[in-house]
């Protein structure tokens, strides 16, 4: 069997696996649709990696000792992305074996330029800027409207590999529930 062939078909069971994303969400009341793989609550994490802001490789999903909390952002450089890395990095310091890592397709340069300005110490900050191949992977990439290209607000928990809670917030100028977060932690 030719090499395409192969690729043809394994690239057809994986997308028997997870069906593509038909997730939308608004920004300020227009209807985004996102692109990319539906993940969903009971699913087995896919393990990326992407850039930190100190320009090394990390791999969020997948198994990993501690629960893995992927704040998902357009952009760290807004009001409401700032506000909700602020209250991560707060809470991170108080929890015990949780990882958190704030995930945007911001430039690596830009996460340790923000983190330096706000003392952000206590989580991780990530760019899928390279390959976008998280927001793929995940179905959380915008596929249409000014932002096409950038990651939509989404909160994935992760526990032993496992998906056991995700907030696809409605809104991508709206802060998530902080509150339902936490207790799924």
């Amino acid at each position: 069997m030719k090499l395409s062939a192969l690729l043809t078909a394994a690239f057809i069971s994986i997308a028997t696996l997870h069906a593509a994303t038909t997730e939308t969400v608004t920004l300020q009341g227009s209807k985004v649709k996102l692109a990319g793989t539906k993940v969903s609550v009971g699913d087995t994490a896919p393990a990326i990696t992407l850039i930190s802001s100190d320009l090394k490789e990390v791999t969020v999903g997948g198994k990993s000792e501690k629960t893995q909390i992927l704040v998902v952002v357009p952009s760290i450089d807004t009001p409401v992305c700032d506000m909700e890395a602020r209250t991560f990095n707060t809470k991170a310091a108080g929890l015990k074996d949780v990882a958190i890592t704030v995930i945007s397709m911001d430039l690596p340069f830009a996460g340790k330029r923000y983190c330096a300005a706000h003392g952000i110490d206590n989580i991780t900050v990530a760019s899928d800027f390279q390959t976008k191949e998280f927001g793929m992977t995940y179905g959380t990439l915008i596929a249409d409207s000014v932002l096409k290209g950038i990651e939509a607000r989404v909160i994935f928990v992760i526990k032993d590999g496992k998906v056991t809670y995700k907030q696809l917030v409605p809104e991508i100028t709206q802060a998530p529930d902080y509150e339902a977060i936490l207790k799924a932690i």
